[in-house]
């Protein structure tokens, strides 16, 4: 069987995998992605019980101005985001994205415990929200350096001719890990504690289970192995006597930046609308109860979740470009149909229909940008060439989502948000039509 030159990266003559090397390839996929997912499992659970906790730390008689300010502060864990992804981007291109991946996680830990130890209002006044705010910071950097340094991983470590697939996964664990967040709410509401207890101290238990799986995938990524990708591009590195990563190195590729922030614009704003905060939507705007807020929710993350891998191997097939169109054509059209048809849904069945249709556009977007950010750059700056414009644009877009939809709420112009939202996805669409399908002219065969 012909085999990937290390050196070039040539995967031009590569043969199907064999069963050892799918063997390998799924168990460095697995290690990969799994703090990925411990991650968003953190990050997720501060907006998946924020209807609980949001009282204990921002006291007022407004529900929606509690959320608001609970909105406000996970926006701020999304202002650092960029420095994660510059400081641990970098540190993935210069000394490997095995270790950037298990830092990364460590910190996520420390955030999660820090909130769940952290006092109320009542017992210590404003130190409450600014230590929450602290912790959102950790939690912020961890996050924006994880998303390059996994992207880049998972992108390096697939099979050439499989590369969509498996490099999906980011975003299974992603969503895995958001939809982890909502069953422990769920198994807490239906199972061990009355709505009273979660709000008093319940919440404060998702924060531990975090922490302490978090320390679990820390130990387990020592038996991760380097990407043959780094591995080449540092010993060429070391032949001419050159360091790679950095800055510096990444402006080399302007347009390859300005590609990431376009084609993240519109997918990350929809993607956080269709997370983060439909939680809130469904509770404060279709009038569902706890519960049923909690089982769309749940149910939709589950049907987005076996939608990456199929759109995944779809885009190995017909090429990346094409599902990015699918995705800008299709949210500029109907998002504020979709969203409006959601704010009246008659029950938690069509509320959830509405939902799952949402994503099988939005998954045009979330099962292949890694990728396709991915193979933009060269070896020695694509992590920090993923994760840097990346998380600036998250921090913009993705961040500021739910802020700006509650906003448009309290002032009494919900709908408001929905154009907000089109009026991005449209913009774009038209990165998406002007760029190169990076699945047919992919730079992940350079190094430098």
């Amino acid at each position: 069987m012909a085999q990937v030159d290390i050196l070039t990266g040539d995967a031009s003559a590569v043969d199907d995998m064999t069963a050892a090397d799918m063997a390998r390839r799924v168990k460095m996929i697995f290690l990969g992605s799994a703090g990925n997912l411990v991650e968003w499992y953190d990050f997720y659970a501060y907006a998946a019980f924020a209807l609980y906790f949001a009282p204990s730390f921002f006291p007022s008689a407004d529900p929606v101005v509690q959320q608001l300010n609970a909105a406000i502060l996970f926006a701020f864990g999304f202002i650092v985001r960029p420095i994660g992804g510059w400081l641990f981007g970098h540190f993935a291109d210069r000394y490997g994205r095995r270790t950037a991946l298990t830092i990364s996680v460590l910190l996520m830990c420390v955030g999660s415990l820090v909130i769940a130890l952290t006092p109320t209002y009542a017992q210590i006044g404003v130190w409450a929200p600014l230590i929450l705010g602290f912790a959102r910071v950790v939690q912020g950097l961890s996050l924006g350096g994880q998303y390059g340094t996994s992207a880049t991983y998972l992108s390096e470590v697939a099979h050439p001719k499989h590369r969509g697939f498996f490099s999906s996964f980011q975003y299974v664990t992603l969503i895995g890990g958001q939809l982890t967040a909502i069953l422990v709410l769920l198994l807490l509401q239906r199972v061990f504690l009355s709505t009273e207890e979660i709000r008093e101290w319940g919440w404060r238990i998702p924060f531990f289970i975090g922490g302490g799986l978090a320390i679990f995938t820390a130990v387990m990524q020592r038996h991760l192995d380097e990407t043959e990708a780094f591995v080449a591009a540092k010993k060429e590195a070391e032949r001419t006597g050159k360091k790679i990563g950095g800055l510096r190195q990444l402006f080399n590729y302007p347009r390859e930046i300005l590609i990431v922030v376009g084609l993240t614009m519109g997918g990350t704003t929809a993607f956080y609308t269709y997370t983060t905060y439909m939680q809130k939507f469904l509770k404060l705007s279709v009038g569902l109860d706890d519960e049923q807020t909690t089982m769309v929710t749940a149910g939709s993350l589950l049907f987005a979740l076996f939608l990456q891998p199929l759109y995944g191997a779809l885009s190995d097939k017909i090429g990346r470009r094409p599902l990015l169109i699918f995705f800008g054509v299709a949210g500029t059209l109907l998002t504020i149909p979709l969203l409006n048809a959601l704010q009246t849904a008659q029950g938690p069945w069509q509320a959830f229909f509405l939902i799952a249709g949402a994503w099988i556009i939005v998954s045009g977007y979330t099962s292949i940008n890694a990728v396709v950010k991915a193979e933009l750059f060269p070896t020695a700056v694509r992590a920090i060439g993923v994760g840097l414009p990346y998380a600036l644009t998250v921090s913009i877009f993705g961040g500021s989502a739910e802020s700006v939809a509650l906003y448009f709420k309290s002032v009494g112009h919900e709908s408001w948000f929905y154009y907000y939202l089109t009026g991005i996805i449209a913009t774009s669409l038209l990165v998406y039509v002007g760029m190169r399908d990076t699945g047919k002219q992919s730079a992940m065969n350079r190094h430098e």
